[in-house]
């Protein structure tokens, strides 16, 4: 049975406050955890050593790289934008970490000249993407398949086509050091969405973001900047790739122009399935954190389970397919209110 509605309210208005709440950030996010849930219930029903605290911080450990990259790209989706370059991004970076003048530099000063370098690559990258985008007005999708193209072949250039092996031992022991019995990469993960979350929430900067997702040109006679925000929020991807970087150089020893493969599709997939709008305007760091994990896990669970990672792909792609459809229903569904008050304002009188 239905609500009656009053003359000049809106059906959305009449909703109750538990329906509001549920269709709202709070219901989207209450599906995540329910799907992270099951996923865990399905581990640990179909392997005995799923339940336990190392794997659960393997979880987190093979979250952690993609999830920073996810941050970034989460700003850059709710903005309306795209970034295809962040694994190419990553693999450049690496690489010129890894360079032997810049070990050398590093150890007879300070390893942290190594993390420098290899932030200001992924910094440079992202502000070159979003110059040819916000004042080239190039589309997102080329000026970063570009990137992606530019990056790798420079990184394969630069190594050689080889696997630059870290010399600097004082780095690798700072990036394999454990915090309170837990792994420094996935501090690094964790400190980034906490970043995250308050820039997104908390700062005029995440406002910007979302006004101009919602509507580039109203938030443009609204006084924003809008193509010096586009600008630095390509750099901010970028960064995270840098950062990104340096966990993996950490993990892995070594620079080559192979790392970050079809990273940025992983990052694309967390975000589109933590609920942010492809088209903008709506996304929630929270959301993109869990649709980290729901993959994390789900990998976890295939490896657990010995099944081939073809199957884990089609598995994803199913997930994403899901998560689109859904959000389509959600924009198509939900009309705006001010949408419905201005339409019924403007109807005729019956």
């Amino acid at each position: 049975m239905q609500t009656p509605t009053s003359p000049g309210q809106t059906p959305a208005e009449t909703e109750s406050p538990l329906r509001r709440l549920l269709s709202g950030s709070v219901g989207r996010n209450l599906g995540l955890v329910l799907a992270l849930v099951v996923l865990i219930i399905v581990g640990a029903v179909t392997s005995s050593n799923f339940l336990n605290f190392d794997n659960a911080l393997v979880i987190l450990r093979q979250a952690s790289i993609t999830g920073v990259i996810s941050i970034g790209m989460t700003f850059v989706i709710i903005a309306g934008g795209i970034d295809l370059s962040v694994g190419a991004v990553l693999a450049l970076a690496s690489v010129v970490g890894s360079l032997k003048a810049i070990q050398e530099i590093a150890s007879s000063s300070h390893w942290i000249v190594t993390v420098l370098v290899v932030l200001l690559v992924g910094f440079g990258a992202g502000l070159i993407n979003g110059v040819v985008i916000a004042y080239g007005k190039v589309a997102a999708f080329m000026a970063t398949l570009a990137m992606m193209v530019g990056a790798r072949g420079l990184a394969e250039i630069l190594a050689n086509n080889r696997t630059l092996v870290l010399s600097d031992r004082d780095f690798l022991r700072a990036m394999n050091v454990d915090l309170l019995g837990v792994d420094i990469l996935i501090w690094i993960f964790v400190v980034v969405a906490v970043a995250g979350w308050f820039l997104l929430n908390r700062t005029t900067f995440g406002r910007r973001t979302v006004a101009i997702g919602g509507n580039a040109e109203a938030a443009r006679l609204a006084g924003i900047k809008v193509k010096q925000h586009t600008m630095w929020l390509y750099a901010l991807v970028g960064t995270t790739a840098g950062i990104a970087a340096v966990m993996l150089m950490g993990r892995t020893t070594a620079g080559t122009s192979t790392h970050g493969n079809l990273y940025e599709l992983d990052a694309i997939a967390a975000v589109v399935v933590g609920g942010t709008l492809l088209v903008g305007g709506r996304g929630t760091i929270t959301g993109t954190v869990f649709g980290v994990l729901i993959f994390a896990t789900l990998s976890n669970v295939f490896v657990q389970n010995n099944l081939t990672s073809s199957a884990q792909a089609v598995a994803k792609g199913v997930i994403i397919v899901v998560a689109v459809l859904l959000q389509q229903r959600f924009a198509v569904g939900r009309v705006p209110r001010r949408r419905l008050r201005a339409a019924d304002q403007a109807a005729p009188p019956a």
